[in-house]
């Protein structure tokens, strides 16, 4: 979705739908993005509304030298890092709180499948910050090795040796874990 960088000049023009736009198609990822930071699915949320309100009223420039999303990341980023340095002993959710919600079809099929994502979600959250934040953006939000370098301040050789180290401490976890992988 690259028409965040047309509603974002939009809004600029004064257009408010062009905002409404940009928060509509980037607010669950960013959500989940900046989760991986704090651990909380509530802050994230309102890091996620403080990152669109730092759009409304500062307007940054977007220079268009990557992707707008990737742009948009890295704002939430900071804003994110603002937040930790302020708020140094945040409470972190343990991920058992947190209730998945089933889907009516096949119960056994989404069981199974709801208790694998569970495992893999519980196994992310046991590693490293950085690792939890580069297989995020490369798997989830499918950014690639360069946008997520941008969005991480790191280099692309540094993203891929982090995401190499990433996938192999969370393979070791989810096997630790009693994980089965389905072929």
């Amino acid at each position: 979705m690259d028409n965040g960088a047309g509603s974002y000049r939009r809004f600029l023009a004064g257009d408010d739908e062009g905002l409404l736009e940009i928060i509509c198609g980037y607010r669950t990822g960013l959500i989940l993005y900046l989760n991986s930071f704090v651990q909380n699915i509530h802050t994230a949320e309102e890091l996620t509304e403080d990152t669109f309100s730092e759009l409304a009223i500062k307007c940054p420039k977007f220079g268009e030298k990557s992707s707008f999303k990737t742009w948009l990341y890295a704002i939430g980023r900071n804003v994110t890092a603002k937040y930790l340095r302020k708020h140094p002993n945040s409470v972190i959710v343990p991920l058992e709180s947190q209730e998945c919600i089933a889907d009516e079809e096949n119960i056994e099929s989404n069981y199974i499948k709801s208790e694998q994502k569970r495992m893999v979600h519980k196994a992310m959250h046991s590693l490293r910050s950085e690792y939890r934040q580069v297989l995020y953006l490369s798997f989830f939000e499918g950014f690639s090795n360069e946008e997520a370098a941008v969005i991480m301040k790191k280099s692309k050789r540094q993203i891929e040796t982090l995401l190499y180290n990433a996938k192999k401490a969370l393979r070791s976890e989810l096997e630790r874990s009693g994980f089965e992988y389905e072929e």
